[in-house]
């Protein structure tokens, strides 16, 4: 199955052993055990004569005690395999070891998508149809092709309540605009349950565009300060036929400000349904 971009993250993970790197990331076990192994190599046949005039040695010291010059040679040969193996320096550039560390992909296995719907008295049931039908589609999209995502209903009109996917669809409540309060919940829910460092986080708000005047530029302001810097992708679309008013312009400039990650559109009937949403998403898809 296809996932969301932008999930992957990278994490630095251990990579077996190098002979180069970085001081800081020396293997000390590794290193000693490779400059023993190469001491021994380099040693085995001096160790081997070593232990053999040994030998020699105390023979001699006990079956001719008196053959001095035999005993001062032996000793000396011992004294120069001696040497010769002391030579051999105890550690060499040839046995430092280090831990190789590389960057893995590590594929976030949380993603969350949060679905705001404007369920105010000013959309009529025809805009809160299309909403609906919209967010359905969405809905049924992120479960037939994500393994892992979670969805956050919220609905609002005066305030926000975040709802289960019955109340989300079905419920009758309605009221006043104030599309802030959705904003802060989402805000707020993002804080508690998803932090922007486990989870990928994406957004997709409906709305007719009417809102008190002074309640858009808290949206923008929201919006651009506490939400953005968080989430991979957030979609807006209006539903209405008519010319768009505060909300709509505020939302523009989140867009010039964050081109990659904002996008929004307008609905005018159930048929933009399928065009919008394919525009909307079609370059969020990676296979």
């Amino acid at each position: 199955k296809r996932h969301l971009t932008g999930a992957d993250t990278f994490k630095t993970v251990r990579a077996g052993i190098a002979n180069e790197g970085n001081p800081s990331r020396i293997n000390i076990v590794r290193t000693l055990r490779s400059a023993h192994a190469r001491r021994i190599a380099l040693t085995g046949s001096s160790r081997a004569l070593l232990r053999q005039a040994q030998k020699e040695l105390a023979r001699l010291k006990v079956e001719e005690p008196d053959n001095f010059s035999d005993i001062q040679e032996v000793e000396q040969e011992i004294e120069r395999l001696k040497a010769r193996i002391n030579r051999l320096p105890f550690l060499d550039t040839f046995d430092l070891k280090y831990n190789l560390l590389v960057k893995q992909p590590n594929p976030s296995s949380k993603a969350v998508m949060f679905c705001l719907m404007d369920v105010s008295g000013s959309m009529t049931q025809a805009t809160k149809d299309i909403a609906k039908r919209f967010f359905i589609l969405l809905y049924l999209f992120l479960k037939r092709n994500y393994d892992r995502i979670e969805v956050v209903f919220i609905r609002h009109h005066t305030s926000a309540r975040e709802v289960d996917e019955e109340e989300f669809f079905y419920s009758r409540e309605t009221g006043g605009t104030i599309v802030s309060s959705a904003l802060k919940m989402m805000q707020e829910i993002m804080a508690e349950r998803y932090p922007a460092a486990d989870w990928n986080i994406y957004a997709a708000q409906a709305s007719d565009g009417d809102n008190w005047n002074d309640d858009s530029p808290i949206c923008r302001d929201i919006l651009a300060k506490q939400i953005m810097p968080h989430v991979q992708y957030y979609t807006y679309v209006e539903i209405t036929p008519r010319e768009h008013q505060a909300l709509w312009y505020e939302y523009e400039r989140i867009g010039e400000a964050f081109p990659d990650t904002f996008a929004q559109q307008q609905l005018v009937s159930a048929g933009d349904i399928y065009p919008v949403f394919r525009e909307l998403f079609q370059r969020r898809l990676a296979t």
